[in-house]
C-alpha cells in the first residue's frame, strides 16, 4: 500500500457547497453535528474564503524596546552556547558555563536587534503582530453525499440563522 501524499488529503472529488458560514466555530460545529449524526465525514472538507490580511499595531519602537527585545531573543541561543561550552569543561563549572553563555547571547542579540534597528533609519517604528483571516468559511463535501450532508447541517439553528439572513 502506497502512502497518500499530504495535498491529496485537501482534496475532494466532485466538491459540492454544504453551507456557508461567518466564523470557523461554526463551520466546526457542522461538521461535529454530522458526527454525531454518524454522516462519512471523512467526505468533508472545511476551506476558509475571502481571505484577508490584519495587522494590529502593538507598541512604538524605542531604542529600550528594541534592545530589550534583543535581549529577550539572546536568550536562547546563550543558553545553548553555554551548554555546549559546558560539554568541554567538568561538571563543576555548569553553573558558570550557562551564565557565560547566556550573557553572550543577550549582548549579541542587543547588538544585532541595534544594528538592524539603526539600518531601518526610522522605517516601521512600530510593532505590530499580523494574521490572515477568512471571513467566511465553506463546508463542502463529496458530491455523492452533499445533499444528505446540507439536509443535517440545516438542522443546527446556528446554520439556519446565516442561511436564511444571507
Amino acid at each position: 500500500m502506497q502512502p497518500a501524499h499530504v495535498s491529496s488529503l485537501f482534496q475532494l472529488e466532485y466538491p459540492k457547497p454544504v453551507v456557508v458560514v461567518n466564523d470557523y466555530e461554526t463551520a466546526q460545529k457542522v461538521v461535529d453535528h454530522l458526527s454525531d449524526k454518524e454522516f462519512p465525514v471523512e467526505n468533508l472538507c472545511i476551506v476558509g474564503t475571502d481571505l484577508r490580511s490584519i495587522e494590529r499595531v502593538i507598541g512604538r519602537k524605542t531604542w529600550g524596546t528594541v534592545l530589550g527585545q534583543g535581549a529577550i531573543s539572546g536568550v536562547g541561543m546563550g543558553l545553548l552556547v553555554g551548554l555546549m561550552m559546558s560539554f568541554f569543561y567538568s561538571l563543576n563549572s555548569l553553573v558558570v558555563m550557562l551564565l557565560s553563555g547566556l550573557l553572550i547571547g543577550v549582548v549579541i542579540g542587543m547588538i544585532t536587534a541595534a544594528i538592524t534597528y539603526a539600518m531601518s533609519r526610522g522605517e516601521r517604528d512600530y510593532n505590530s503582530v499580523q494574521q490572515v483571516v477568512a471571513t467566511h468559511y465553506e463546508v463542502l463535501a463529496e458530491h455523492k453525499v452533499a445533499q444528505q450532508a446540507r439536509d443535517l447541517a440545516l438542522e443546527l439553528r446556528e446554520v439556519r440563522d446565516q442561511v436564511f439572513n444571507a
